[in-house]
């Protein structure tokens, strides 16, 4: 029995974005029940929503999460790194991570 589709374990590495760093979501989100305040299903974080990083954490010793604050709504939500693009000074993406599918997603109305 395979695990399907092997990831590559981000930690090895370096994170992708360091605290401070303006990011743009490029996915939606969706509360799982474990953000407080919401309902299950609600959208928390909506494709294009900018926000910055503020703190890196690990999931399961393979995975960088990183917690954003978007601006706009205030929410704080811990994301990985293929939902996020940098943005640099002027708004403009400037890092994209290469395994993103989020063209072929479709944010809920």
């Amino acid at each position: 029995m395979g695990l399907g589709r092997e990831e590559e374990v981000e930690t090895r590495g370096q994170p992708l974005f360091m605290p401070g760093t303006k990011v743009q979501s490029i996915r939606y989100v969706k509360n799982d029940g474990t953000y407080v305040g919401k309902d299950v299903g609600e959208v928390l974080v909506r494709t294009g929503e900018v926000g910055y990083v503020r703190d890196i954490g690990t999931f399961l010793q393979r995975y960088y999460i990183y917690a954003v604050e978007f601006i706009e709504t205030g929410v704080v939500v811990g994301m990985r790194g293929r939902e996020l693009a940098g943005l640099d000074a002027n708004g403009e993406m400037n890092k994209r991570p290469k395994e993103s599918r989020a063209s072929e997603e479709i944010e809920p109305q």
